[in-house]
């Protein structure tokens, strides 16, 4: 039997310099499944730590570019055995769209970080450069990743839990319980920033995890939502905790909290569904367990891991190792890159499966407008955009 010899896709990076925490995070996931290589980046705006960066990471000095406009112009001039294949994206929000649009027109595939972008009209010029392109766009939407959020999925869709009626997502974090931004925190500083982050804080930050995690394992639109935002910290200027009642298109109920003030807490998204027959958790921090709750039967746990009994095809996929030895958001994301590689081969284009894409991006951005005007406003119920109600396709 002869086997195709593939030769690694050839990545380059915006963003993810020296001390940058999610740059870094890519660069591993990317790794695990050898798929990748990384031959280029505009790593920072400060020359030494762009220069550090790519020397640490063994690319060549002249492809350290200074800036994204640089890297597009010069990776564009090479060779096409030699240029990037596919632009990684991790830099602040406000740069999201702008890199993406440029990176689709110079013929390069996107994987860009969440969210989409600041504002649901830039994302929504965006998905127009993509369908007007034969290239693939991809959002790391890192949680969507995981074998049992998948197994939670199919379990849904299979009615294990019967007909939904509640869903209650939260993603509690601590991390900006103090001021950090006073003390020239880089990660505090850019994300409480409307100028970089855009209208929302902690709802664009996490919340749209959340919002993204209900919707899929649901497989069900949020459709209404009624929302409270604040700021706990004196000057701050975008929200850091918030609340929102929901409603679905089929009439599910449910509650969304996000928060970044939330003393001592890591970071603790998960999810509970509730049917007619029976309920369902799945828990982030503990990701490899998924409870099942019935009505009259012994709780149950199911266990990722490859050869697990009573897993659905999807989750058996994204399991590396046997059960016992835990797989983690490393490889959460890295399921994320596994999928995209395999659309670039294919020669796929616009969203690859199982890859969260540029609805996803829209449907988040349509929950930050959503949730920021419910907060600011004395209406009780607000609506998605309903251009948006279509189909849901999601990330399958």
């Amino acid at each position: 039997m002869r086997f195709e010899k593939h030769r690694p896709i050839r990545a380059g990076m915006i963003g993810g310099g020296e001390g940058a925490f999610i740059g870094a995070v890519h660069r591993r996931a990317m790794a695990i499944d050898g798929q990748y290589q990384l031959v280029c980046g505009a790593f920072s705006r400060n020359s030494d730590n762009n220069l550090l960066t790519a020397a640490q990471l063994g690319i060549d000095e002249h492809r350290a570019y200074s800036s994204w406009q640089q890297l597009l112009a010069a990776e564009a001039l090479l060779p096409e055995q030699e240029r990037m294949q596919v632009l990684i994206i991790v830099t602040p929000n406000q740069l999201h769209v702008p890199i993406s649009r440029a990176a689709l027109q110079a013929g390069f595939h996107v994987f860009c970080e969440k969210p989409a972008g600041v504002s649901l009209a830039e994302t929504q010029e965006l998905a127009q450069e993509l369908a007007q392109s034969h290239l693939l766009y991809g959002l790391a939407h890192t949680y969507l990743g995981y074998p049992m959020v998948w197994q939670a999925k199919q379990l849904i869709a299979d009615g294990a839990i019967g007909t939904l009626r509640k869903i209650i997502v939260e993603y509690p974090q601590g991390w900006l319980t103090q001021n950090l931004e006073a003390s020239a925190n880089k990660q505090a500083s850019w994300r409480t920033d409307p100028a970089q982050a855009g209208a929302s804080g902690c709802m664009a930050d996490i919340g749209t995890h959340a919002f993204g995690l209900a919707e899929f394992i649901s497989q069900q639109q949020i459709t209404h939502l009624c929302a409270d935002l604040t700021s706990h910290i004196t000057g701050r200027q975008l929200d850091d905790d918030g609340a929102a009642l929901f409603r679905t298109e089929q009439g599910v109920s449910g509650v969304l909290l996000a928060s970044q003030v939330c003393a001592g807490e890591e970071n603790a998204l998960s999810i509970r569904l509730y049917g007619d027959k029976g309920g369902m958790e799945w828990q982030q921090m503990e990701p490899n367990s998924l409870i099942v709750r019935g009505i009259n039967s012994p709780l149950q746990i199911l266990r990722a891991g490859k050869g697990q009994p009573g897993l659905c095809q999807a989750a058996l996929d994204r399991c590396r190792l046997p059960g016992g030895h835990p797989e983690g958001y490393l490889e959460a994301m890295a399921n994320l890159y596994h999928d995209f590689a395999k659309a670039i081969r294919a020669g796929a284009h616009g969203t690859a499966a199982g890859v969260p894409g540029i609805d996803a991006g829209l449907r988040g951005m349509a929950f930050i407008d959503t949730i920021t005007q419910s907060s600011n406003s004395e209406q009780k119920w607000h609506t998605l955009p309903k251009q948006l109600h279509t189909a849901f396709t999601g990330v399958i």
